[in-house]
């Protein structure tokens, strides 16, 4: 059970670049970019009351599977989601459509896919990928993340699609049941920059958006003082570890959100949009910057009695200047 006509391709973020192949191989070719950007994937929140290992959530991204959901609502794509309480039905299921020709999307836990490399291995449990084939005991996988398609033992992958924990999958399958021929990408697009737009600047709660970028920083800037350096460096690796290892993250969330406002611009005849993609990519590299300082710190260089108030001078200065870039993209378009 191989579909010999299944194109892998690498992809910067896992659940955009699934969405992004199986419509492809249904015969709807959107860049990754759009995908992401159509689909409404970049966000930001900093959640101290939801903690995962103990430490507080920050995430760059949309809720999982918020882009499968918009790109429903935005270009008419008709999406099946499935799951199942017992593994060994959702792996038979598994295997029929496979041998009915239909590649799909699974929700899995990083931790437990053998062919990462062992210090990539976390307890994450929305990484996505795509299965769309079988030989003998180990799946065909077009994983977003490699650079080319992967096997994976039956035995691993039920593992990885039943882990327990936050946001477990559950055994998630998906797939679009139907695809439009002709979508209107003007009006979806338009549409979907003003939402992203509204929801960074407009949510009138401290922990989303550019008010949650802020609200961090201040935070971040007392971790020493209240949690004891040591537990302080492990809550700053862990902010970094979001933005920078677990699917794409901060900076770049920003660069690809960037690269849609440029084809943006060209779909909508848009030198504003232009403009605004080199911004956001200025912005992306200041928030590399910020991933940078907190290593060092992490590993113990530099200044340290310094560095939390570097750390969160650089996370004001972006919440300013994204702030200021979403609300001028909310009448862009």
């Amino acid at each position: 059970m191989i579909m010999n006509d299944f194109e892998h391709r690498h992809a910067g973020h896992c659940e955009s670049g699934t969405v992004a192949a199986l419509l492809r191989h249904r015969g709807l070719d959107l860049s990754e970019p759009m995908v992401f950007g159509i689909g409404g994937g970049l966000f930001f929140l900093h959640l101290p009351i939801v903690k995962m290992g103990g430490i507080p959530l920050t995430s760059y991204r949309e809720a999982p599977r918020a882009i499968i959901r918009n790109m429903h609502k935005r270009l008419g794509v008709r999406w099946r989601e499935h799951r199942y309480r017992q593994p060994q039905a959702a792996m038979q299921a598994l295997d029929d459509f496979l041998a009915a020709g239909r590649p799909v999307g699974l929700q899995t836990s990083a931790y437990w896919l053998p062919y990462f490399p062992v210090d990539m291995r976390f307890h994450f449990n929305g990484h996505n990928l795509v299965v769309y084939g079988k030989q003998g005991n180990d799946y065909q996988i077009s994983d977003p993340v490699a650079d080319r398609p992967v096997t994976c033992a039956a035995d691993d992958l039920q593992r990885a699609r039943f882990a327990k924990g936050p946001f477990a999958p559950r055994g998630l399958t998906y797939y679009p049941e139907f695809v439009p021929s002709d979508p209107d990408l003007r009006t979806a697009t338009r549409d979907a920059i003003r939402t992203t737009a509204k929801r960074m600047t407009a949510i009138p709660m401290p922990f989303l958006g550019t008010r949650g970028i802020r609200w961090m920083a201040d935070r971040l800037e007392r971790w020493p003082e209240k949690l004891g350096p040591e537990q302080a460096r492990k809550w700053v690796g862990s902010v970094v570890r979001m933005q920078e290892e677990i699917g794409t993250g901060g900076a770049g969330f920003r660069f690809m959100y960037a690269a849609f406002l440029q084809e943006a611009a060209i779909l909508l005849d848009s030198p504003q949009l232009q403009e605004t993609a080199r911004e956001l990519t200025a912005i992306g590299d200041r928030w590399r910057d910020f991933a940078v300082q907190g290593a060092l710190l992490v590993k113990g260089r530099g200044n340290e009695g310094q560095a939390y108030a570097t750390l969160a001078g650089i996370l004001r200065e972006c919440a300013v200047r994204e702030h200021d870039l979403f609300m001028r993209l909310r009448t862009a378009v």
